[in-house]
């Protein structure tokens, strides 16, 4: 809040930074560093000129850059509220005596079935008893009242069959948002609230610390960091950490990965770094959690809400912020600028590259239909193709009970190769041009011992029935990094359709909890 204006937003204001500046030279003192602050400062700036809040909400939009939706309220008129929409969603809910606004339709459903959608650019004024509406131009309108017939389950589920699905579809938007205000159009990268540029500039390693997905995140973030920085980075699961008697250096960053940000393991990791008076960084999904207010910076994925005990969404947001990481430092470090501007490109388009990968739904039932019965899986990959192996692993032995062996690929003459036999399914990721070759020669080892082969592949390659059972192509990407990560997202269909053939219980598995809080 500022003096009399109280806000809430939902979104990124891009040029709050800015703003900033701009108010505190005429004066402002701000309590925080959120660009929600400075949004409620610019309002009030507004208001002090016109009187009118509506007014003072209506001259503020027009400064402020980004996708947000904003809510406001000012102590001079305490039962009016004014919300605007602008490239985030908003609806609003009509009750009797009352009414409502909020991101999304279900969670007005307790509340109230008749609601309005809000179109791009609306601002609405909300009392008790009733919603006036304008649009972008400031003329009032008769919006479109919906009647919502949905339970409040299938609402929260959007119609999918599970939430497991439905995060995983939902993927291209929460890329978007995890890169809105950060990657510009320049490609160029800004994190605010991290650490200053000298600081940046004088990390000689990077240390990161993670439980279950969210490790194998940051193992792709280790390709990441040291094929652009050249620096060396460590990766360790939280649970094993401080009984390896780590050590620690004062140079160190520690980036703690996390989607809840309440792992146990990882907050006692994180505990002994920052008793050691080790620099730290949180990458995690849930505001305000103990991990992002023990860190001494933070960064959040912007995924939202994840249901599914699986995680999907979660695992793709931590990529995309480690990949914005690795940007940030190295363009302060003077790192490789070919490397890093393929890598930005690609990060760019991340959305996109998502969007169609969800075209191979079809594709990957029809294959879980072939290997439902599978007695055992095989994850294999080189390079990021074998840490994005251990994700796709996971996924499967967590939401279809099948067990799997994940490894290296290079690594399969040395033990695994025994246990291919018919009936056996290996998946190889083959992302990477460069070791293509080398793939194929493991492709043809567990063909020869008559196990079944799925090839996660890129468009273009020629590999030929022959060679693979199965065949999943996604785009083309440049960056293999970023071509490794989105290859997750067609493991994760194939691992919620064998799961949905087997009657599993998709978003609960047995035995397992969403965030573990338990060492």
């Amino acid at each position: 809040h500022s003096d009399r204006i109280a806000v809430i937003h939902n979104g990124i204001i891009e040029n709050y930074y800015e703003l900033s500046k701009e108010l505190a030279a005429k004066g402002h003192e701000f309590h925080s560093e959120t660009d929600t602050e400075i949004a409620a400062h610019v309002i009030g700036e507004e208001y002090a000129e016109t009187g009118s809040i509506v007014g003072a909400v209506r001259r503020a939009v027009k400064r402020l850059k980004g996708a947000f939706a904003l809510v406001v309220m000012c102590l001079d008129e305490p039962d009016k509220i004014v919300t605007v929409r602008n490239a985030s969603p908003l609806i609003l809910g009509i009750g009797e005596g009352e009414n409502f606004l909020a991101s999304d339709i279900p969670a007005l459903l307790p509340y109230t079935r008749d609601v309005i959608v809000m179109d791009e650019g609306d601002m609405a004024v909300i009392t008790r008893d009733g919603i006036a509406v304008e649009g972008s131009d400031g003329v009032p309108k008769v919006p479109e009242m919906m009647r919502i017939d949905w339970d409040i389950e299938a609402a929260e589920k959007g119609g999918f069959a599970h939430y497991m699905i439905k995060e995983i579809y939902e993927q291209p938007d929460s890329i978007r948002q995890c890169l809105a205000g950060r990657l510009m159009e320049d490609l160029s990268v800004r994190l605010a609230n991290t650490f200053d540029e000298a600081t940046w500039k004088s990390f000689d390693r990077i240390i990161m610390i993670a439980c279950g997905t969210a490790y194998h995140a940051g193992l792709l973030g280790e390709y990441m960091v040291e094929s652009a920085l050249r620096i060396p980075v460590d990766v360790y699961f939280a649970s094993e950490f401080r009984y390896n008697e780590p050590i620690l250096r004062e140079k160190d960053l520690v980036i703690v990965v996390s989607q809840s940000g309440e792992t146990a393991d990882t907050l006692a990791a994180l505990k002994l770094c920052t008793e050691q008076g080790i620099k730290t960084l949180g990458v995690v999904n849930v505001v305000g959690s103990s991990i992002a207010r023990e860190c001494d910076a933070v960064l959040y994925t912007q995924a939202g809400p994840e249901i599914s005990v699986a995680s999907t969404k979660a695992y793709s947001g931590q990529v995309a912020t480690l990949a914005l990481i690795t940007l940030y430092a190295g363009r302060l470090r003077g790192a490789d600028s070919a490397k890093l501007d393929e890598l930005a490109a690609a990060l760019s388009r991340m959305p996109e590259y998502l969007s169609e990968c969800l075209k191979l739904d079809e594709t990957t039932q029809e294959i879980a239909r072939a290997i439902r019965d599978t007695i055992l899986m095989f994850y294999l990959g080189r390079g990021a193709d074998s840490a994005v192996a251990l994700e796709g692993a996971l996924k499967m032995k967590e939401v279809a009970y099948v067990p799997t062996q994940e490894s290296p690929a290079g690594e399969m003459k040395h033990g695994p190769l025994a246990l291919v036999e018919p009936g056996v399914v290996a998946v190889f990721g083959s992302t990477n041009p460069q070791t293509r070759e080398k793939v194929i020669s493991n492709i043809k080892e567990v063909k020869a011992r008559r196990g079944t082969v799925i090839a996660v592949v890129m468009e273009g390659d020629p590999l030929t029935p022959r060679e693979a059972d199965h065949v999943i192509a996604i785009p083309n990407i440049p960056s293999h990094t970023i071509a490794a990560a989105v290859s997750v997202l067609p493991m994760q269909l194939l691992a919620y359709h064998v799961a949905h053939l087997r009657g599993c219980e998709i978003d609960q598995p047995r035995n397992l909890a969403k965030s573990v809080t338990v060492e």
